[in-house]
């Protein structure tokens, strides 16, 4: 098994298929990355773009290859000394009567699936009607569903296993523990963690590293712009509303209307036990995604009682949720289960999309009320993933983020121009019929992401529209409302070009910063598809177009900085491996700036803001921007 260098994630699907990536190893091998990180494999519906809509979990999916083109492409992988990292999807399957063999047979539906007896009902996934939730607690489930990846685990074809939606499952610690005991030795979990929630002492690797890329984020943000920003938003939107009561009211609303059937079944389940709750009101006063509170084994976590307390609960729902008042164990299970996609859709999915004071903190896992993070937090965070997850996953982009790492490093260059930048947004005059929070939104997207296409502009804004679900919406959507703002925000690339024109540079140096953070810190950086070179995208589906391979591999001749600072980087990981396994040292190199030493050996150092510089001591080789070997 290669040593876990890093991470590359491929997309795979119509436009990529088990050949294709086999195609691309000599380039990635190349590139200096030690694994290929593949989307789901197994059998999807027909014509899936993504993988996640699994049919059979018994078997590879023909449309990628099958078996024999995944086998394949593993053993190119190994030729070239790349292992592989496999997206899995435990909680959910769909439901298909025609393609998916346990959902078509009533018994099997009844054994694999968590179904209501009353109604025959499933359990969905988060809105999704389409993706049933299965009981993968039962353990014979766990080992029909299971078998075929933990096979590929101990034939050697797969390293590590990535967990999607861990937290949809009964019981995400039980579900690790049997993938460990099964012999699976690496396990990440796509887990979203608020800012400072720890992660469980879980037998994984750690997380796909949202954490880090929020942390890495606001890190370069200004500290001393968020006056100038808060009163604009302000200005703006006419809301002078925190993000925090922004979320609580888009929770609450979900709670209310898209899981009002959710709500039902555990208002049934608690009957008399909790008289007078409102079981949507709890749902949504959740500030993380879930507890982890286990009644078959009575186990109930600090951490656990701290979420229920911090919800602010009635007591006599807290007592039953905390199992001081026993025999509702069902509703416990499966009110652990509801608050994720409550608290993913009211805030991921609904207001991120309404509070715009400045969308690159709007990402996954962060929390935009959160404006800055000082030097010492970044240190310590570090510090503590090195400790108990060193190979936690260290993420600048994956194919569920809001924004790349570049548009977001460009937004947060605003923050250096705070003055400029409200005088420009003072100047648009916005149309009649417009909401000007929507046009504020339509402004920073225009400079984050130019140039981009009409096509992939106007996508994006009926998506986010949408999902902010005050003018527009998915199931009663008010074109004539989208195209206006389309038509407004197209409008404005005059006015926007030559202002990218001056923020883009201060963007393209935070974003390389960025970068090298990503790759000098501990853990194990994941690198997600083209985006080596400038990648400018907003939320999928743009963040999932055909990657240009043939570019990548000319621009290999002569790199461009962040392709150059990639190479330089991983080569060094290569050479230097005890050093980047070794001990992490924060440096004082002055105000603003973010320096640390490699087990002695490596040495970053990246300027936080556009007037501070990074100046190495004696005693040091400069092998690209910002990174450094001991002579």
């Amino acid at each position: 098994m290669p040593e876990f260098r890093a991470t590359y994630r491929l997309q795979l699907g119509p436009h990529l298929d088990f050949a294709g990536a086999a195609r691309l190893v000599p380039y990635l091998a190349d590139l200096g990355v030690s694994h290929l990180y593949l989307s789901p494999v197994l059998q999807a519906r027909r014509g899936s773009t993504h993988g996640y809509d699994v049919v059979d979990p018994t078997a590879v999916s023909d449309e990628l290859g099958g078996e024999d083109g995944f086998c394949a492409l593993c053993a190119a992988g190994r030729e070239r000394g790349l292992g592989v990292v496999l997206d899995v999807v435990p909680n959910h399957m769909a439901a298909s009567e025609e393609e998916n063999p346990f959902w078509r047979d009533p018994l099997l539906r009844a054994k694999f699936f968590d179904l209501d007896w009353r109604t025959g009902v499933s359990r969905r996934f988060f809105d999704i009607g389409e993706l049933a939730g299965v009981r993968m607690e039962d353990p014979e489930v766990f080992e029909a569903l299971s078998r075929k990846v933990i096979g590929f685990v101990r034939e050697g074809l797969v390293d590590g296993l990535r967990i999607d939606h861990p937290d949809g499952l009964a019981f995400p610690a039980r579900y690790l523990r049997r993938l460990q005991e099964a012999g699976v030795e690496h396990v990440w979990v796509e887990k979203i963690l608020e800012p400072g929630e720890p992660l469980r002492d879980w037998p994984v690797d750690g997380t796909t590293g949202y954490e880090f890329l929020n942390d890495s984020t606001a890190l370069f943000v200004n500290p001393e712009a968020e006056e100038t920003f808060t009163a604009l938003w302000e200005e703006v939107s006419g809301d002078t509303r925190s993000f925090a009561a922004v979320a609580a009211e888009a929770k609450l609303e979900q709670a209310r209307g898209t899981f009002e059937t959710e709500v039902e079944w555990l208002d049934a389940r608690l009957g008399e036990a909790a008289v007078d709750v409102d079981v949507a009101a709890a749902l949504a006063s959740f500030h993380v995604y879930r507890t982890y509170v286990d009644p078959d084994t009575g186990e109930v976590g600090d951490l656990d009682r701290l979420a229920v307390q911090g919800a602010g609960l009635p007591a006599e729902l807290a007592r039953i949720l905390l199992l001081d008042q026993r025999g509702n164990d069902a509703f416990v299970i499966r009110f652990q289960q509801t608050t994720p996609p409550v608290v993913a859709k009211g805030v991921e999915d609904t207001a991120f999309y309404r509070y715009h004071r400045l969308v690159a903190l709007n990402e996954v896992g962060g929390d935009p009320g959160r404006w800055s993070l000082g030097v010492d937090e970044f240190h310590a965070a570090n510090l503590e993933r090195a400790r108990r997850f060193p190979l936690h996953l260290l993420a600048s982009q994956t194919h569920d983020t809001k924004r790349s790492g570049d548009v977001r490093a460009r937004l947060v260059a605003l923050t250096w121009m705070a003055d400029e930048w409200a005088s420009l947004a003072r100047s648009v005059r916005v149309p009649g019929g417009v909401d000007p929070a929507d046009a504020y939104l339509a402004l920073q997207t225009l400079v984050g992401a130019w140039p981009l296409t009409r096509e992939r502009l106007d996508g994006y804004l009926a998506k986010a529209l949408r999902e902010g679900k005050l003018r527009s919406n998915w199931l009663d959507p008010d074109v004539e409302y989208e195209r206006l703002v389309q038509a407004f925000a197209w409008s404005l690339r005059e006015v926007v070009e030559p202002f990218v024109a001056r923020v883009a540079p201060l963007g393209e140096q935070i974003a390389l910063a960025q970068t090298l953070l990503k790759l000098a810190c501990p853990g194990v950086p994941d690198i997600y598809q083209g985006d080596e070179l400038e990648s400018l995208s907003l939320v999928d589906p743009d963040n999932r177009r055909p990657v240009d391979w043939e570019a990548r591999r000319r621009a290999m001749a002569d790199p461009p900085a962040k392709l150059f600072l990639m190479r330089e980087a991983l080569a060094l990981r290569t050479r230097r491996a005890d050093a980047f396994a070794g001990a992490y040292e924060a440096v004082d190199a002055g105000p603003g700036v973010c320096a640390f030493t490699r087990g002695g050996e490596v040495l970053a150092g990246v300027p936080l803001g556009p007037d501070a510089r990074f100046d190495p001591p004696d005693g040091w080789r400069r092998l690209a921007p910002g990174l450094y070997e001991r002579s």
